[in-house]
């Protein structure tokens, strides 16, 4: 069992710090959005901002300021969350951003294969998520999920909206790369870190996180492949003692989702990136056995690295 002997100070147990950290993001948000409100409707008119507000991304002004709510509002507060929580709060940034680059490179080379090779499995998840049905009586609550979720893929085809190689390079940038290393750094830097010194376990501190990080998305029918991403992402971190693997895979999940939307909408491809897929049986088992192994050769380069740094 992986566990975290407690270095925090005494009069900021764990649950004390996960609320100044709440606190602190929920300031942030709404900071954030009031920029961002101020910033479209000053730029494009209280019109725009009432339209980007609504969802109806229908202009070229409405999706830009669809662009600057996001990056106002979302990713900026999430990725200085942790950063001012580690450096005023916690008095340690690094032990609460996990940023160090102390770790084998062969890593990033495994984490790739692990992206590359549990498709399969993800593709799974999505299938069963996509089913959910809830009972009777928490039908109002299945409607407003599925409004969530469509409202969510709203937005997402808006500013997926790809005109050239620019359009392209710009969303692989912001959509895929700033957004990860914002959000791992929030998730797997800042909350894994409380979480485990709280648990004392973990594995326990990695499939809260995780189950956060889904969450948070507010896209309950794709919580399962989500979760799972999280988990993924959770133990590159633990193992490693850094963040960067996890950027890495969030990176590379995030881009390759932009670049195949690009290439089907350019007509360059036939497979659609919004559709799930079927494989065969014998494929599901494969990736699954590869999958585990590699996590395994994962851990053990991560551990013998740092068993090797204690001596």
């Amino acid at each position: 069992m992986i566990t975290e002997k407690p270095q925090y100070e005494p009069h900021l147990t764990p649950p004390i710090q996960l609320a100044i950290f709440f606190a602190v993001l929920i300031i942030l948000l709404f900071t954030g959005y009031f920029i961002g409100q101020g910033i479209v409707t000053l730029v494009y008119g209280a019109k725009v901002f009432k339209q980007v507000n609504l969802f109806n991304l229908t202009s070229l002004q409405s999706i830009n300021g669809m662009w600057i709510m996001q990056i106002t509002s979302t990713t900026i507060p999430i990725l200085l969350t942790p950063i001012l929580f580690g450096k005023f709060v916690m008095r340690d940034t690094e032990a609460y951003t996990r940023t160090s680059f102390k770790f084998p490179l062969i890593l990033l080379m495994i984490v790739f294969s692990v992206m590359m090779m549990s498709a399969p499995i993800m593709e799974v998840l999505i299938a069963l998520n996509q089913k959910m049905v809830l009972p009777d009586f928490l039908k109002g609550v299945e409607r407003w999920m599925r409004a969530s979720e469509q409202a969510a893929q709203k937005a997402t085809t808006a500013l997926l909206k790809m005109n050239d190689w620019i359009d392209l390079v710009k969303a692989v940038l912001l959509v895929g790369l700033v957004t990860a290393i914002a959000e791992e750094l929030m998730f797997r830097g800042c909350l894994q870190t409380i979480f485990t010194r709280w648990t004392q376990n973990t594995h326990v501190a990695i499939w809260i996180t995780a189950a956060l990080f889904s969450a948070f998305h507010m896209e309950f029918f794709g919580f399962l492949p989500r979760l799972m991403l999280g988990v993924f992402f959770g133990y590159f971190t633990a193992w490693s003692g850094s963040v960067w693997p996890a950027v890495w895979a969030h990176f590379l999940n995030n881009g390759t989702a932009v670049v195949m939307t690009y290439l089907f909408q350019h007509k360059q491809i036939n497979i659609n990136p919004d559709e799930a897929y079927s494989f065969n049986y014998s494929l599901y088992i494969l990736s699954i056995l590869i999958t585990v192994a590699l996590f395994w050769s994962y851990r053990n380069a991560a551990l013998q690295k740092n068993d090797l740094q204690r001596h």
